[in-house]
């Protein structure tokens, strides 16, 4: 036999319709001869040939059956209950959001590459309609790869069975099952398709939170524009934090019920997804904050305040308006939701503070485990806030709240400095700031209320004794934190005013670790704070003086340079008889 004979049974039993067999599905006629082209090339005796490699019988074959139907996939169905913009599979879609869309972001969705046949939909836009419409087509591609699969002998193996665990009842019916897997063709085993596949039984991250009203928890958020829109699902363990805006009309706030505390604390918590045991919104807290800005605590919680329109002397208000929300949601390891706390800030708005501004905040905190947000891992991240504390013992003492460990204040639109007492916020890692506020000196000033009220300006209530190196360094671990260096400054001058007028922090830090991957740290932190004198001369001028605050960071990291570790070493020890006869 000669090599172009062995070349050619070679093609014959490697050519597709050798190896997936012929079409169940063609029609029947004379089969042409295999070896019509190739004779002319190789130029050899073809009958022959033909003898050695004759045609397949026909067979009735199973294809595989595609496990989801591919025309209702949509990869780009991101927002449940809404449209997508240009998503062309969102079921979602009216023919009106369709009209407006410029392409399809997805245009093809097939099935499994592995199948010779594999079900394919197909979308496009016709932009030439008067709207504008989408296309859909469903059609059968053919895979054009030898190796694909053509028959089907194994109903599940396209997708992953839930494991059957023996136990001391049938462990004999599971050893004759898993012993007869290898030599069977057809497995009677009942799996079910994706489609009817169980529903989750305990919550997952990014699940969103079911309620008793066959709905979801809901935290309205902007969307394209700023405005805000009311179909959000919140996602468990999903931590998030929105600013959006909302039209109001102040005749009409009471019917809004966007603006009344009870619209968010009425749906009930669903503990597990599809379960009876419903968890109730229970409201922990609620401050109320006046036209000039002041916020007072409202001592009775358990009472709904409804939004309610007054006309004061001319001034048309609405009162008690929701203008921060914030849900904390406590859940076990397991997955299950056991409480649900809501705190509010109700204002009161006019005609000016419209479109009216809105915060909405939701928290998953785990039971019975004390979490705290850190601003980095290990070194700080670029704008987090810098950790602060107090030393106590051997350990350091935070407050919960990391935004107000290490703060500066900041001014009203009035720039009085004696109106921002209280006004604080947090140091932010790697960004320089400066705030100021404005102080009229006169003889009628009490110079030392001033000096007393500036000082808790610029220092806070409690200025912090030490600050993170890193941003997740322990609190037990002393050796971590930085203390903050404190100085004051004085003119030589002995007057009866003395008033506090700069206040600078200087925070170095330095590179840390690897050249790759550089962690921040912090190495030392001064804070300065510079007073003048003012004679009483001085203060019959009836200046304006400058308070301010200056927070930089500086970076004093060494130049990097690479290391080299060294030569390995060949520790090699012949046996002791190596050289034997020799020696």
């Amino acid at each position: 036999m000669g090599w172009r004979r062995v070349l050619w049974l070679l093609l014959v039993f490697l050519s597709p319709g050798a190896a997936r067999g012929p079409d169940p599905e063609s029609t029947q006629g004379p089969d042409p001869d295999p070896t019509a082209d190739s004779a002319t090339e190789f130029g050899t005796t073809s009958q022959s040939l033909v003898t050695l490699a004759p045609r397949l019988p026909k067979q009735e074959v199973q294809r595989p059956s595609p496990v989801t139907d591919v025309s209702t996939l949509c990869v780009c169905d991101l927002i449940a209950e809404e449209c997508d913009a240009n998503c062309c599979c969102d079921p979602d879609c009216s023919s009106a959001d369709v009209s407006v869309f410029s392409t399809c972001s997805v245009h093809v969705v097939k099935d499994d590459d592995h199948f010779c046949f594999q079900k394919t939909a197909i979308y496009e836009m016709d932009l030439q309609a008067e709207p504008p419409k989408r296309l859909f087509q469903l059609t059968d591609k053919v895979n054009p790869s030898l190796f694909c699969l053509y028959t089907l002998n194994y109903k599940a193996a396209l997708s992953f069975i839930t494991p059957e665990f023996p136990n001391e009842n049938d462990f004999d019916n599971f050893l004759k099952k898993s012993d007869n897997f290898a030599r069977t063709k057809e497995l009677d085993i009942s799996h079910p398709t994706i489609l009817n596949a169980p529903t989750a039984t305990k919550y997952m991250y990014r699940i969103p939170v079911q309620t008793d009203s066959d709905s979801f928890l809901m935290l309205p958020c902007p969307l394209v524009t700023i405005h805000c829109t009311d179909n959000n699902p919140i996602g468990f363990l999903m931590n998030q934090n929105f600013r959006c805006n909302r039209r109001v009309t102040l005749e009409q706030c009471g019917e809004d019920k966007a603006l009344s505390m009870a619209h968010y604390i009425q749906p009930k918590i669903m503990a597990e997804p599809n379960s009876s045991k419903k968890i109730p919104i229970t409201v922990r807290g609620v401050l109320l904050k006046s036209l000039n800005k002041t916020v007072t605590y409202h001592p009775q919680s358990d009472v709904l305040l409804q939004p309610t329109f007054v006309n004061i002397s001319g001034l048309k208000v609405c009162t008690n308006v929701v203008l921060q929300l914030t849900y904390s949601i406590t859940y076990t390891e397991a997955g299950e939701i056991t409480k649900a706390d809501s705190h509010f800030l109700l204002g009161t708005i006019s005609s000016s503070m419209l479109p009216l501004q809105q915060q909405f905040q939701v928290e998953f905190l785990q039971q019975n485990v004390k979490s705290f947000r850190v601003s980095g891992n290990p070194g700080y991240i670029p704008g987090q806030p810098l950790l602060a504390g107090f030393e106590k013992g051997s350990r350091i003492i935070q407050s919960s709240n990391r935004n107000r460990q290490f703060t500066v204040f900041y001014s009203t639109d009035e720039q009085n400095c004696l109106l921002a007492e209280g006004l604080r916020k947090p140091i932010l890692f790697g960004y320089n700031m400066m705030t100021s506020c404005k102080l009229r000196l006169n003889t009628t000033l009490n110079c030392q209320l001033v000096e007393e009220r500036l000082k808790k300006l610029l220092m806070g209530q409690n200025f912090p004794q030490y600050v993170s190196s890193f941003g997740n360094s322990p609190v037990q671990n002393l050796q971590e934190w930085v203390p903050v260096r404190f100085f004051t400054q004085t003119q030589n001058r002995r007057e009866p005013c003395v008033i506090p007028m700069t206040f600078e922090i200087k925070v170095k830090w330095t590179k840390y670790g690897s050249l790759m991957n550089p962690q921040a740290r912090i190495n030392s932190v001064t804070a300065k704070l510079t007073s003048n004198y003012f004679s009483k001369t001085e203060l019959e001028y009836d200046n304006t003086m400058q308070v301010s605050t200056v927070v930089s960071f500086v970076d004093v990291s060494a130049p990097a340079k690479a290391g080299y570790k060294a030569r390995p070493t060949i520790d090699a020890k012949l046996p002791s008889n190596f050289f034997f006869p020799f020696v």
